[in-house]
């Protein structure tokens, strides 16, 4: 695959030889300092997330190079460079072997206060360094919110940086691979926010593809991850689709920008920290990846829709609690080792334990918030994982959602575009007379309205073609039998490999929660899908009024 060096943004283009070099340096799954003075590099992180005007950015970097260039950028519908300094003193640290896992302690080397005219938004971060001819340039973001004595705009994107966090590979380890775990784990249930961000979570050239293929495989195809391909090739990290700004959040809040939206936005952490900074919102947006959230951040929304707020969400796959420590700058999730390892298991707050939202000792389905559980959903559109799936089938198309899609019974959603997928969120469903209803057995509410269903799949099918590997093997739908149905057997196993994916539109209290309940919906939008963009203006016209 060919890429166009001109990529959108700001800066020069990434030459082949520093292509060449991050190939050299990225160790199968992950990327990292070089640890070697000889080899050109920069990376950094900042001190917080979010800023407001007159907040001071405090930037830790270490780099090979003598000199460094640093760039911070408005990463809206267009890119607007507001900050340059070039020249600063370059300085390489120590970076801690388990840095992931402890953070990589680097001094700051630049800061700056966040100016009054920056308007809210994603700020792109670029730092350069150069030897010679040759250069190198990697990313971070921050976000910015407006000024707290100014109105509030209508809406409040929730960037889903529980997930960034999880899938962030740099230094080593993440929630799912890991040189830092503990014996016995291939990934890490400590995970530190001060280190970079890995290759491809803020910034992506156009062409990088997305989690799903833009056309479902033909009959007789070889399963293939193209995402997985191309991050290898080029030296990003194989995670960039599966989270960060630049695959989920920024395409929406670029839409959103050009249709008019006032959106302001913050973290999962932010929410984590400060759960009334949501109250002066008419309507929270979550976009794209949205797997793991802690406690307090899931009471912030279950308290502010109970009060009257309303929930937009274009994400999926809502599964696992996580605890924020060390001062707010650790997050822990042990997962599928939760009973075996978490220190609360056992305990009194037992309820704490970081595991998925629908197992004991947690029993809270993440349906009681949104709508919809992960582990009745997960895969649509995968490798082989329901590949050529065509989407959602509409059962409710006279709901205001649907308004002027020309959508009707019976009619698919998303298939061109490629919506749904790459993971899903479902229920437990009975069908009556040709329409589903929640049958509240994996605790939701049966007020909830199904608007849409696809079929998902928690195993990747077998199509007897030789040579071929499967990504997604039998262990996502044995745990899922052990959670849903209390022991992993044949028949508990057959079960699980099965799920699906809802649209979904609940009252609860004195708000109302609309749930796509998949990842890619923004793929709609970037493909400007009408029907998509129409349910999303549908969705935002509604929630956000007063």
């Amino acid at each position: 695959m060919t890429i166009d060096p001109a990529t959108e943004g700001p800066g020069p283009a990434i030459t082949p030889r520093t292509r060449a070099r991050a190939r050299h340096i990225l160790d199968h799954y992950y990327i990292g300092p070089a640890r070697n003075a000889e080899v050109l590099e920069i990376w950094g992180y900042s001190d917080r997330m979010t800023y407001m005007p007159g907040d001071r950015v405090a930037l830790h970097v270490s780099t090979t190079a003598e000199t460094w260039d640093l760039e911070i950028g408005r990463d809206g519908v267009t890119y607007e460079p507001l900050y340059q300094i070039d020249g600063l003193p370059g300085r390489h640290h120590a970076t801690p072997a388990d840095c992931s896992v402890t953070g990589c302690g680097w001094p700051v080397e630049h800061s700056l206060t966040i100016p009054a005219d920056w308007r809210p938004g994603g700020y792109l971060i670029t730092f350069r360094a150069r030897s010679g001819d040759d250069m190198v340039e990697e990313h971070h973001l921050i976000l910015v919110r407006r000024a707290s004595h100014l109105a509030a705009a209508p809406y409040l994107m929730v960037c889903a940086t529980g997930t960034w966090v999880a899938y962030n590979c740099w230094g080593g380890s993440n929630a799912y691979e890991g040189i830092a775990g503990p014996e016995g784990n291939a990934y890490s249930p400590v995970l530190s926010l001060d280190r970079p961000w890995t290759r491809g979570f803020c910034k992506l050239p156009d062409g990088a593809p997305r989690a799903l293929p833009d056309r479902p495989p033909r009959p007789g195809d070889m399963v293939r991850y193209p995402y997985m391909e191309w991050a290898y090739a080029y030296g990003y990290s194989k995670k960039f689709a599966s989270a960060g700004w630049a695959s989920y959040e920024r395409h929406f809040a670029r839409w959103a920008e050009s249709e008019g939206y006032d959106v302001e936005m913050a973290t999962l952490h932010d929410l984590h920290r400060d759960p009334s900074l949501i109250d002066r919102y008419r309507c929270l947006i979550f976009v794209g990846h949205d797997e793991y959230w802690s406690a307090e951040m899931r009471d912030a929304v279950d308290g502010y829709v109970d009060a009257g707020g309303r929930v937009a969400r274009f994400a999926g796959n809502f599964l696992w609690q996580v605890r924020i420590e060390g001062e707010g700058r650790q997050q822990v999730c042990y997962k599928y080792a939760a009973l075996d390892q978490d220190p609360l298991a056992g305990t009194s707050q037992a309820a704490r334990v970081t595991g998925a939202w629908e197992a004991a000792p947690v029993s809270r389905p993440g349906c009681q918030t949104f709508g919809a559980n992960a582990l009745r959903g997960v895969y649509a559109g995968l490798g082989n994982c329901a590949g050529r799936g065509a989407g959602y089938s509409v059962y409710r198309p006279e709901h205001w959602a649907f308004a002027g899609t020309g959508l009707g019974y019976g009619d698919t959603l998303g298939t061109g575009s490629r919506v749904f997928g790459y993971e899903v969120d479902g229920l437990d469903l009975v069908f009556r007379d040709g329409l589903p209803f929640a049958t509240g057995a994996d605790g939701a509410d049966p007020a909830i309205q199904v608007l849409a269903v696809g079929l998902a799949a928690n195993v990747e099918s077998d199509h007897g073609t030789w040579g071929e590997t499967r990504y997604i093997g039998w262990d996502d739908a044995a745990f899922r039998a052990k959670v849903i149905d209390g022991a992993d057997t044949p028949e508990t196993r057959a079960r699980a490999a099965r799920g699906n994916g809802v649209m979904i539109h609940w009252k609860r209290g004195q708000g109302e929660v609309f749930n796509a309940a998949t990842c890619e919906w923004v793929a709609g939008l970037l493909r400007r899908d009408p029907q998509v963009t129409r349910i999303s203006k549908n969705v935002l016209d509604r929630f956000g009024a007063e």
